[in-house]
């Protein structure tokens, strides 16, 4: 019998994800606003039949922007540019439901499901943080929980406008004179809490019904919600036993909620920094890591801990009276992976950012190709991961050699596909697409959101 495929997501991040890979000679220091440099990155990507990408983002400048390139393009844009570039892979764009509007937003991720024939993902976040907020004339961010509220409603608003037109309301009658038939075409008349929208949408229903729903927070308010709409979760883990751990977290909560956990693909992120040889691939490592200027992220590092930089000293651990979880407004989970990393491993303050420079919390691993494939498999076969979020410390020489040598492996050990079979990201994720609950209610119930979302009576 063959084994069940994990799945694989590319996470671009202008010259790679470790915050000192602009400074290697071979990178391009301004390859984040280069659309050409993100075509051969989605190419190399899609060779590898790779199921999707992926591309972050934040309403705000992230950090300082001395310390790495800092500036985005707006990922919907990019995303419909790459549409262009490439036939199969799958397009995912992050957007926040805390400085969106759902109209607008529904029809954006409509367009660029439309523009690239079903292939378009939307990785859906709450911005927290008082910068974020000052951009949209706000003193400061709504409280955790509430934002997790708006973004429950701004996905069932969402979800009823691309439902607004039924899949066959467009018939295209020359001889009538008819295009589309106006009762298959309805307004959704939604008063909510936080919105109110009439609609229909004025774009048709995409492709695969809806977006692929994706998710990236780990705190108790980002777990239920993962276990209630998500279809894709982006995470964190630092072990073996906290991935396994979250994983049978997130598929209980969902089964609980009346899904099936097969529904949700949980994706680890791992930042593979590999060589011809483990040693290679160690000195790569060490020589990216030798490169941050520590100043810049233990002010960074300040920032995440809720703590002035003047009380982080580079050769002590953190201080012992660091803030719980519970007073933490933004990035709950981050927050503490990162203390637990650094309590866990008796870690310094220049160690630690070290161990985060590559990937922000997520696993760094440095070995040979062998290696690299040895430790997705053995992940995947512990019931930590659906598949995985790559990273690449260095791009686009990183996606490359992953792409090269470690995929390779994991298709001979039957663990990756060798040829795309479908022609959706929802077919690459192996999801069905959602009835339209406007129109065809068949199997979804009364009040159901559709393919990976809770009946209404359990939110």
């Amino acid at each position: 019998m063959p084994r069940k495929q994990l799945h694989l997501n590319a996470f671009l991040m202008s010259t790679g994800h470790h915050e000192a890979s602009w400074r290697l000679p071979e990178s391009d220091a301004g390859a984040n606003s280069d659309l050409e440099h993100y075509k051969r990155l989605a190419r190399i990507a899609e060779r590898g039949r790779l199921d999707s990408l992926f591309l972050a983002d934040s309403p705000v400048l992230m950090g300082d922007p001395g310390r790495r390139p800092a500036a985005k393009l707006e990922p919907t844009v990019l995303l419909t540019a790459l549409a262009g570039a490439t036939e199969h892979i799958g397009l995912i764009g992050t957007a926040s439901t805390s400085y969106n509007e759902p109209y607008n937003l529904a029809r954006r991720f409509a367009s660029l499901d439309h523009v690239s024939g079903g292939r378009a993902g939307w990785n859906i976040v709450t911005t927290a943080g008082a910068d974020a907020a000052r951009n949209f004339g706000l003193d400061d961010t709504p409280l955790h929980h509430d934002r997790y509220r708006r973004a429950a409603e701004f996905l069932e608003v969402s979800t009823k406008l691309w439902d607004s037109w039924a899949d066959d309301a467009v018939v295209a009658d020359k001889e009538a004179g008819v295009h589309a038939r106006a009762d298959r075409v309805r307004a959704i008349g939604h008063t909510g809490e936080f919105f109110r929208v009439d609609g229909p949408l004025n774009v048709q229903r995409p492709p695969q019904g809806y977006p692929l729903l994706v998710q990236a927070g780990s705190s108790e308010d980002g777990k239920d919600f993962a276990a209630r709409y998500a279809e894709a979760v982006f995470t964190a883990q630092q072990t073996l036993e906290e991935a396994v751990a979250f994983h049978k977290d997130v598929k209980q909560r969902a089964e609980a909620l009346g899904r099936d956990p097969e529904g949700i693909k949980i994706l680890p992120g791992i930042v593979p920094v590999i060589g011809d040889t483990e040693a290679e691939a160690l000195a790569l490592d060490a020589e990216l890591d030798r490169l941050i200027v520590p100043e810049y992220a233990k002010r960074q590092l300040a920032r995440t801990l809720k703590r002035d930089p003047s009380e982080l000293h580079l050769d002590q651990e953190l201080p012992d009276d660091l803030p719980d979880e519970d007073e933490i407004e933004g990035a709950k989970s981050r927050y503490t992976l990162i203390v637990e990393l650094a309590r866990r491993e008796k870690l310094t303050v220049r160690q630690l950012i070290g161990r985060l420079g590559g990937g922000r919390g997520h696993r760094t691993f440095a070995g040979t190709a062998e290696q690299v494939a040895d430790t997705i498999e053995h992940w995947y076969d512990s019931g930590a991961a659906d598949g995985f979020n790559i990273m690449p410390a260095v791009l686009p020489s990183g996606l490359e050699v992953f792409v090269d040598r470690v995929v390779p492996i994991l298709q001979a050990r039957g663990l990756f596909r060798t040829e795309y079979t479908g022609t959706t990201l929802r077919e690459h994720y192996g999801l069905p697409r959602p009835a339209n609950r406007l129109f065809d209610t068949v199997g979804t119930g009364e009040g159901h959101l559709g393919i990976g979302l809770a009946p209404a009576e359990a939110r």
